[in-house]
């Protein structure tokens, strides 16, 4: 007859990390693919001024930024440092806003079109003048959801 033996010395194996490695790579080929790279490279100075009364938008993809600002780097050679408007990747004039508009708004679902809002990111030491006629302009083509993009001051934050 055999004898049933405990098993006293009998320790619970350790957690296999082989798998460790494995999982790493994939949360990281992951995050690769799901994070979207900046869409537009900022080719004007912009440093936004701070405020205290914010509101966080809610749904950025339904925001078109506007960037206003003087040329940084080889922009400035060319173009000098008078405030330029920039629209996604190219620098535009004031008559381009409207195609602008227009434009980002075929990109949207029709239903969605009336949640757009324009996000103006406009450097602290832009003039007045050129965002007054920015406002008229999109005023004009009907963009009445118009964003003034600004950082919290230090003690709000």
């Amino acid at each position: 007859m055999s004898k049933f033996k405990k098993d006293e010395g009998r320790k619970t194996p350790g957690i296999s990390t082989a798998s460790l490695p494995d999982i790493i790579f994939i949360l990281l080929f992951f995050f690769m693919v799901v994070t979207v790279m900046r869409e537009v490279e900022i080719k004007v100075k912009n440093a936004l001024p701070k405020a205290t009364e914010l509101t966080k938008l809610e749904r950025k993809s339904l925001v078109s930024y506007i960037y206003v600002g003087s040329p940084i780097g080889k922009y400035a050679e060319q173009l000098g440092t008078a405030p330029r408007i920039q629209l996604n990747d190219q620098f535009a004039t004031l008559d381009d806003i409207p195609n602008y508009v227009e434009n980002e708004r075929q990109s949207v679902d029709e239903k969605l079109q009336p949640a757009m809002t324009f996000a103006l990111r406009i450097d602290k030491e832009t003039k007045m003048g050129i965002v007054s006629d920015i406002k008229l302009k999109l005023r004009k083509a009907d963009a009445l959801k118009i964003n003034y993009s600004s950082l919290p001051r230090e003690k709000d934050l």
